[in-house]
């Protein structure tokens, strides 16, 4: 049995705090591709010298707006690293803008990276994205500074030790890959081992190991699971696996997961799950406006538009 440490404040009760507070366990995801930044963002910054760095400012300020639009909304954002660091040192300050900026609006982080290694590799990626980094004089300092990040368990439990020991100390959470929402995970995830379970289901058994003494006042540990809004029957076994776990749930909306079976991701206590949406959400304004016609404003209007449609429609699915 997982034993409780109801004196210890940890990384899920200070989000489920937020999801209760604004009544929305929704994360908006951040992706930026240029396809999905109106002209107006990136005319400005057409001319600039280095051209990553122009790309850069037009996400920070794309971000910002975004972030502006719904932080009164939504608990928590989730920027994908990826979309910034193909653009190199310009995109990873884009990316370190974006989390210091939702930071200030008093947002959780999730920061989607996805990473893992073993041994020392495994601890600098844990130290890095969620701990505290070496610098010369002996002292330590905060790096990246997400509250949350995506990590992949395909090598093995040793090679989450680094994350979980940033959960112990920083007050971090971990969103674990376990049932993915692309068609393709199917490939290795739904593999049956020698015990005859699934790949998936062995994992979710190994995570319910590692929270041992991990939860929290709201009964939730911070050691979460990646569980795709495409697969409701396979998170109803997930979660009799990991009660204590919060889902992050990938696939609504663009990836073609709904409310229908929105239920079978939650607990009884109406918490357990975020529901992501990014493409969705980003590409909102392209329903009413066109490129060159859309604003500043109008994009903020159509994301926050799109944020409230999107909780109101999960919650009225709760509800029923």
């Amino acid at each position: 049995m997982v034993s409780a440490l109801k004196n210890i404040k940890n990384s899920a009760d200070i989000l489920n705090e937020k999801i209760i507070e604004k009544s929305s366990p929704i994360v908006v995801g951040i992706d930026p591709i240029l396809t999905s930044i109106p002209s107006v963002y990136k005319e400005k910054y057409l001319n600039y010298d280095n051209p990553f760095e122009g790309v850069a400012r037009t996400y920070v300020d794309f971000a910002f707006d975004l972030i502006d639009a719904v932080s009164d909304i939504v608990p928590a954002v989730k920027p994908q690293i990826a979309f910034f660091e193909k653009y190199g040192h310009w995109g990873f300050w884009a990316f370190q803008e974006i989390v210091e900026y939702a930071h200030s609006k008093n947002l959780v982080v999730i920061e989607d990276a996805k990473r893992n290694d073993i041994g020392n590799t495994s601890k600098a990626y844990a130290d890095g994205h969620l701990g505290k980094v070496d610098l010369l004089d002996g002292s330590v300092i905060e790096s990246v500074g997400a509250d949350w990040l995506t990590i992949t368990p395909f090598l093995g439990r040793d090679s989450l030790k680094p994350f979980i020991n940033c959960c112990k100390s920083e007050k971090k959470g971990l969103f674990i890959l376990v049932k993915t929402s692309n068609e393709g995970g199917s490939d290795y995830q739904d593999l049956i081992t020698k015990e005859g379970k699934s790949v998936y289901e062995i994992i979710a058994e190994h995570i319910k190991i590692e929270e041992e003494g991990l939860i929290g006042t709201s009964g939730y540990s911070p050691l979460g699971v990646v569980v795709g809004a495409t697969h409701p029957l396979q998170a109803k076994e997930i979660r009799k696996l990991l009660p204590h776990s919060i889902f992050l749930v990938p696939g609504y909306g663009a990836q073609g997961g709904d409310t229908k079976n929105i239920a079978s991701y939650f607990n009884k206590d109406g918490l357990g799950a975020i529901i992501n949406s990014s493409r969705a959400i980003m590409n909102s304004w392209k329903e009413s406006h066109t490129d060159q016609s859309c604003t500043q404003t109008d994009f903020k209007n159509s994301v926050r538009n799109a944020t409230l449609l999107m909780r109101d429609d999960i919650i009225d699915a709760l509800r029923q």
